[in-house]
C-alpha cells in the first residue's frame, strides 16, 4: 500500500480535503520517524512496533573477491509485528 492509498482511504472514511488527508498522513509519519530517531519505540496496538537498533562495526568480507572488508558502525530502523498480526497473516494463508 502506497501513502497515497492511505490518504485516499483516510479521504473517504472521513470526508475529508484532500490537503487534510495529506496532512494527516504526513504529520503521523513525520512524528513516528522523529520518536524513532530519538531512541523511542513507536508501538501501534494490535499492529507491531518500530524501533532503531544499532550495528557495532565489524571485519566483512567481499563475497565476490574474498577480501576482508571494515563494515561501518550503523543505525537501522526495525519492525516487530505484534501477535495479533502474525496471527492474521498466518490464518490467512492457511484458509
Amino acid at each position: 500500500m502506497l501513502k497515497s492509498e492511505i490518504e485516499d482511504k483516510i479521504l473517504n472514511i472521513f470526508k475529508l480535503e484532500v490537503e487534510v488527508s495529506q496532512a494527516v498522513v504526513s504529520t503521523l509519519i513525520e512524528s513516528m520517524s522523529k520518536a524513532i530517531s530519538m531512541n523511542d519505540r513507536v508501538e501501534i496496538r494490535g499492529f507491531g512496533s518500530f524501533f532503531k537498533k544499532e550495528y557495532k562495526s565489524y571485519l566483512g568480507r567481499n563475497p565476490k573477491t574474498g577480501e576482508s572488508v571494515n563494515v561501518p558502525e550503523k543505525i537501522l530502523p526495525l519492525f516487530r509485528p505484534s501477535k495479533e498480526l502474525l496471527y492474521k497473516l498466518n490464518n490467512l494463508e492457511n484458509d
